[in-house]
C-alpha cells in the first residue's frame, strides 16, 4: 500500500507546526510499519524537489506556482491521498487522479471570525495570511469536499464548525493525531512552567513572560522563536533579563530529547494563544503528566486538565494549579485521557485500518 499525505508543512527546513508535526509523525510510523510513504508540501528555504525524510519522500513545489503540485501528485503515484487538512492541493489531488481515494483529516477549519484573528494578528503579513485563506479555503477546495472518501476530526470541538462551513450532517468519525507516552516522567523539584510554541502575535506569549514577573519563586521555559525576526527581537530585549524567564528559542522534537525532557519535568503548560485548533502541545504536554493552563479550551481540556483562562486570568490560574499540587492531579487525569485516546501505537493502528478499508472497497 502506498500513501501519500498533503500537507503546507512537514516539520522541517525553517517551517514547524503542529500540521507538519502530526504529518511527520504519522508518516514516519507508518513506514516503520511497512508502507510506502509520499509527501507533497511547499518548497521552503533550503529544500530540495524531492527529499528523503524519516523514510518519507518529500516532494515539493514553488509556493507561488501551486498547480504545478499536480504533477507531483501523480509522481507519488499513491493508493491512498491524505490531506492533512484541506487544502488546494485537495482539490488537485482528486482532479488529477480522481479513480485513487483521498481522506481528509480536518485539524484547524477556519470560520470568517478565525481569519479576522490571523489578520489582526498575523505571523508574517497580512498578505500571507489572505493568500493562505485563498490556498486553504477556496471554491474549489470546498468543492472537494463533497468528492472525498473520507472525512474524519482530530478533535470532537471541531465538529460544530465543520457542519456550519461545510454542510456536514453528522459529527465526523474521530483520527487523533498520535503521541508518545511518557512511561518514565521525573517533575521538577521546584514549580516548573513551560510555553512551547510560536513567538508570534497570534500566540500572546507576552501574556506568559509577565507572568514570570508576578512568580519570581517559579521557573519559567519558553521554547519556540517568532515567523518576525524583529518582533522577537523586540520580546527578547524586553523580557530577556527576567532572572526565571529562560528563552530557549526553538528545538527540534525530531533530532534530540530535550523537549520532551521540558515536557517530563514542568508541572504545567501555558498556552496564551487566542485562537487555536486542538494544539498537539496540549496532547504532548498531558502525555507528560502536565496540567494546562490556556486561553482557548478545545474538548474542554484546559477545564478538565487543567485552568481554563478564559478571561485571560492567569495569574489566578498558575495560583489556583499550584495551590495544594492541583496541578499533579489535573495532569495525571490528562494523562490517563491521552492513553485512552490518543496513544500512538492504537491511532497508527487506526489510520491503517482506514486505509485498508478504502483499498478494499475497489
Amino acid at each position: 500500500m502506498k500513501v501519500c499525505f498533503i500537507c503546507v508543512e512537514i516539520f522541517a527546513w525553517s517551517k514547524y507546526g503542529g500540521f507538519g508535526r502530526a504529518t511527520r509523525m504519522i508518516g514516519r510510523e507508518l513506514v516503520r510499519r511497512g508502507i510506502e510513504v509520499s509527501a507533497v508540501v511547499p518548497r521552503r528555504r533550503g529544500q530540495r524537489e524531492v527529499e528523503q525524510l524519516d523514510g518519507i519522500q518529500v516532494l515539493s513545489f514553488a509556493p507561488e506556482w501551486p498547480f504545478t503540485m499536480t504533477r507531483l501528485v501523480r509522481q507519488c503515484d499513491a493508493d491512498i491521498y491524505h490531506s492533512e487538512n484541506p487544502s488546494l492541493g485537495t482539490y488537485l489531488a482528486q482532479r488529477a487522479l480522481p479513480a485513487r481515494k483521498h481522506v481528509v483529516t480536518f485539524r484547524d477549519p477556519k470560520e470568517f471570525r478565525d481569519w479576522m484573528i490571523e489578520l489582526r494578528k498575523p505571523s508574517a503579513s497580512r498578505l500571507q495570511v489572505l493568500l493562505n485563506w485563498l490556498y486553504e479555503d477556496s471554491l474549489l477546495v470546498h468543492s472537494s469536499m463533497r468528492k472525498m472518501d473520507g472525512v474524519y476530526a482530530t478533535a470532537p470541538s471541531i465538529n460544530p464548525k465543520l457542519k456550519r462551513k461545510f454542510g456536514f450532517d453528522r459529527d465526523l468519525e474521530l483520527l487523533a493525531t498520535p503521541v508518545s507516552l511518557n512511561g518514565e516522567v521525573v517533575k521538577a523539584s521546584c514549580p516548573t512552567v513551560c510555553f512551547i510554541g510560536r513567538w508570534d502575535r497570534r500566540k500572546r506569549p507576552e501574556f506568559f513572560f509577565e507572568l514570570a514577573r508576578e512568580f519570581p519563586n517559579v521557573e519559567f521555559l519558553a521554547v519556540g522563536r517568532s515567523n518576525s525576526k524583529a518582533w522577537e527581537d523586540k520580546l527578547r530585549n524586553r523580557y530577556g533579563n527576567i532572572s526565571n524567564l529562560k528563552l530557549l528559542g526553538f528545538l527540534d522534537q525530531f533530532r534530540s530529547a530535550e523537549l520532551q525532557e521540558i515536557l517530563g519535568r514542568s508541572w504545567i503548560l501555558v498556552s496564551t494563544a487566542a485562537r487555536e485548533g486542538l494544539p498537539t502541545v496540549f496532547l504532548e504536554a498531558l502525555a507528560n503528566k502536565c496540567a494546562i493552563l490556556s486561553h482557548v479550551n478545545p474538548d474542554q481540556i484546559a477545564e478538565r486538565f487543567g485552568y481554563h483562562a478564559h478571561a485571560d486570568d492567569f495569574k489566578k490560574g498558575l495560583e489556583t494549579l499550584l495551590k495544594q499540587g492541583t496541578w499533579r492531579q489535573k495532569g495525571q487525569g490528562g494523562y490517563e485521557y491521552i492513553r485512552d485516546t490518543y496513544e500512538l501505537d492504537s491511532v497508527i493502528d487506526k489510520h491503517i485500518a482506514v486505509y485498508q478499508s478504502l483499498v478494499n472497497s475497489n
